[in-house]
């Protein structure tokens, strides 16, 4: 064995034990959130509408949203259902009770049909959400983002060191990735671990860039600004409380009007009303071309009470920098490329589990090794 060959196996091997736990939490979590919105419609009935109806008036789910929460006065922001059967998801993002948190919005669900609110629920504190912070923060907030940033970048070298190890040169890559395993425990051992390292490295690399990007969101934006400009959302808040007789504001459904006469092929996402410190409506549409249909790009800003635009957005038209950015959360949960994509990711994250199993394994192999090599030359 060459000095460096022994040198990334060293490197691999101690930062495989000390990483491997929490890269199995993080890719069985990230499994799961893959098909979070289903599994929560799943584990919550009453949620779950089958209803096919669209939502044509935003201006009454607003309403509703007024009536049923009247001390809510800031901005709510109103998802449009991605698919028939799904209800109206809304979010009030500044809620007294969970004012301390990263995140943790008041998340309110309606039946688009009858906009009756089916429920309303803090994030984080039911099942899906939860996991979600565990994947996101491990449960300890901006901290904790801070960790899942370094553990990823940490994770790019454990998997740089594997291909380093593994690596059998081009002319033997062919038979190094023929899908057989070997006679013999060991070599089976070694061989699951070979391939699945080797079958998931692109995703398994990219998961892990992509999910230290998003977890050092102001880091990757630093990174990027000597390259590319990067957009910068108008200032919407105002520094006194709007007052509670304005009339004749603009409602939300002439602000979608406005918004869809910008961009007339483009399809409703989110509604994001105006608030006690916050004067604008914010529309925000997707297009096709843009990689994520549930979180895209395009928007337009509406001031309400002069009806005028402020500001907008085309995600189809972006800089390097903001497409890089626009790219890391679709890429990161498979969205990007569809149902596929979503399988490819959910499988991927089921790879750290074997990777560690079988890489203790190994380790424990070697060393009874060693300990009967140690004791024949005692012998």
């Amino acid at each position: 064995m060459t000095a460096a060959r022994r040198l990334w196996l060293t490197l691999h091997t101690y930062l495989g034990l000390s990483i491997g736990l929490v890269w199995v939490l993080l890719g069985l979590t990230g499994s799961i959130l893959v098909f979070y919105l289903q599994l929560d419609l799943w584990l919550n009935p009453e949620i779950d509408t089958q209803s096919s109806s669209t939502v044509n008036e935003q201006q009454a789910v607003l309403n509703v949203l007024h009536e049923h929460f009247p001390e809510r006065l800031g901005s709510w922001r109103i998802e449009q259902p991605l698919h028939d059967g799904w209800p109206i998801m809304v979010r009030y993002y500044t809620p007294i009770e969970s004012k301390n948190k990263l995140f943790a919005p008041l998340m309110v669900t309606l039946d688009p049909e009858t906009l009756r609110v089916t429920s309303d629920r803090f994030w984080g504190e039911f099942a899906m959400t939860w996991i979600y912070n565990l994947h996101f923060t491990l449960l300890l907030d901006k901290t904790g983002l801070t960790i899942i940033g370094i553990f990823g970048l940490v994770s790019l070298i454990s998997l740089i060191s594997g291909l380093m190890i593994w690596w059998p040169g081009w002319r033997r890559l062919g038979k190094a990735l023929r899908l057989q395993l070997r006679q013999g425990v060991a070599k089976k051992v070694f061989d699951i671990h070979a391939l699945s390292g080797s079958y998931g490295l692109v995703v398994l690399l990219m998961l892990s860039l992509t999910g230290a990007a998003l977890a050092l969101p102001d880091e990757t934006r630093i990174f990027i600004k000597p390259f590319s400009s990067i957009y910068k959302s108008p200032d919407v808040f105002m520094h006194t409380p709007a007052s509670n007789n304005q009339t004749n504001l603009l409602d939300a459904d002439d602000a979608v009007r406005m918004a869809l006469k910008q961009f007339p092929e483009a399809e409703l996402r989110w509604v994001e009303s105006p608030g006690k410190y916050k004067n604008s409506w914010r529309i925000i549409l997707y297009q096709q071309g843009e990689p994520s249909r549930r979180f895209p790009r395009t928007q337009v800003w509406i001031n309400a009470q002069s009806k005028q635009i402020m500001a907008v957005r085309d995600g189809l038209n972006e800089t390097a920098g903001d497409t890089l950015l626009n790219w890391l959360h679709p890429l990161h949960n498979g969205e990007v490329f569809g149902l596929p994509g979503r399988i490819i990711v959910f499988i991927t994250g089921l790879l750290p589990l074997i990777l560690f199993i079988t890489g203790v394994m190994r380790c424990q192999q070697k060393r009874r090794a060693k300990q009967r090599s140690a004791l024949r030359h005692l012998s």
